[in-house]
């Protein structure tokens, strides 16, 4: 089951990283591939263009995937 709160992690400028759209991955908010046994949903691939730092959505529920956009704030 994924967290609410996003977490901020580290990216590289022109590497693809596979965010998890289910929440089952163990290395959430980055897929594992989970998602093929257990959920119909798919990764979301994304390509920073600038090396720094990024919030990730936890909750799955963002508007704006793979980024926060402040969707676990409204979730009962």
């Amino acid at each position: 089951m994924s967290e609410k709160s996003p977490v901020l992690i580290d990216v590289i400028a022109g590497t693809t990283y596979s965010w998890c759209s289910c929440g089952l991955a163990e290395t959430m908010p980055i897929c594992d591939g989970t998602h093929k046994q257990k959920s119909d949903k798919r990764s979301v691939k994304f390509t920073p263009e600038a090396n720094g730092q990024v919030w990730l959505c936890m909750c799955t529920k963002t508007q704006n995937p793979p980024y926060c956009d402040g969707s676990h704030s409204h979730e009962n």
